[in-house]
């Protein structure tokens, strides 16, 4: 009796490991069609999102672009009002004229006292020389040596105020500069070439330093996120060949490469796999476009477009025909 149900337990074990083996093969090869070593999983195309913030405090007077508009790296995309910097540019001018018309009195004038300086050393050598022959009297000598001490004294310090004036300038000319760098600064540029994603912001708003106006879409960064399991992402190799079918154009197949592999595992988000397939393990992959492709069809680039990644896992695979590389008429050459 035993014997029986033992063989019976094996029998059902053999045929659960076929059914399992089948579900599998189907999986696989039949309702994906693709050979051994290319994996397949869903994905959302993204494109980077840069936020352009102002670096001062300010009232807003203008923001160039629109939502939608497609902006040029180094474009001014939003002004602040320069009032004020403007005038605080015009005062640093200001203290730097006065503190040139400074210097040219403080050189003046240690001009003329270097002159007493030398009269006055001339006339102490002579006294001392009379003084020695005991032609002039010593009161003389001290005389002498008073007028050579106080025109030394004002020499010296004719040299201090022609420095001060020169500290004066450099001081006044590092300010104009930073009062420049502020004014650049109220005319806010695109880092980079995007398409405007959100207005944040709008003319009359009085902004703190940092607060964000616009949101780009960095055009020349587009990826598609794919999540795949530890035995399919392990065996991937960054840079190789992926290709991406996106749901709004089935009949086109673009091509990507393999720029990132998480090294840490994680759960699928809810909006990639179904609720059972989240209680696994997933490792996220990035798919990196090619920046020229990208850039033919940037007018079309819609950040979230969901669709299916294709990757090889082998580095002997080919791609089937149905996943040659197939872009639309507008994106070729």
């Amino acid at each position: 009796m035993k014997h029986k149900m033992l063989k019976a337990a094996m029998a059902a074990a053999i045929a659960g490991l076929m059914a399992a083996g089948g579900y599998y093969y189907w999986q696989a090869f039949i309702r994906t069609g693709l050979p051994d070593g290319i994996a397949v999983a869903n994905g959302r195309l993204e494109a980077k999102q840069i936020d352009i913030a102002t670096k001062l405090a300010g009232r807003i007077i203008e923001v160039v672009p629109r939502e939608g508009d497609t902006v040029a790296a180094g474009q001014v995309v939003a002004r602040l009002d320069a009032a004020e910097y403007k005038a605080q540019l015009d005062m640093s001018v200001a203290d730097a004229e006065r503190a040139r018309q400074a210097l040219a009195v403080a050189e003046s004038t240690m001009q003329v006292r270097r002159s007493e300086m030398t009269l006055a050393e001339q006339e102490f050598e002579r006294t001392s020389t009379l003084a020695r022959k005991g032609i002039a009297a010593s009161e003389r000598l001290d005389q002498r040596q008073q007028q050579l001490t106080g025109a030394t004294a004002a020499f010296r310090m004719s040299e201090a105020q022609a420095a001060e004036a020169k500290s004066a300038i450099a001081s006044a000319e590092a300010m104009i500069n930073h009062m420049k760098s502020f004014l650049d600064e109220t005319e806010i540029r695109a880092p980079v070439r995007g398409r405007v994603q959100y207005r944040l912001a709008e003319p009359g708003a009085v902004l703190g330093a940092g607060a964000r106006i616009l949101t780009l879409l960095d055009l020349s960064d587009v990826t598609m996120t794919a999540f795949l399991p530890a035995r399919e992402a392990g065996r991937l190799k960054i840079g190789d060949e992926a290709r991406v079918v996106l749901d709004v154009a089935p009949d086109s197949v673009f091509p990507m490469r393999i720029s990132f592999v998480d090294p840490e595992a994680q759960f699928t988000p809810k909006t990639v796999e179904t609720a059972s397939e989240r209680e696994k393990l997933m490792f996220r992959v990035k798919l990196q476009a090619a920046p020229e492709m990208v850039k033919r069809a940037e007018d079309r680039v819609l950040s979230g477009l969901r669709g299916v990644a294709y990757v090889r896992t082998s580095e002997e695979s080919v791609w089937p025909d149905r996943l040659a590389v197939k872009l639309p008429e507008t994106l070729k050459e």
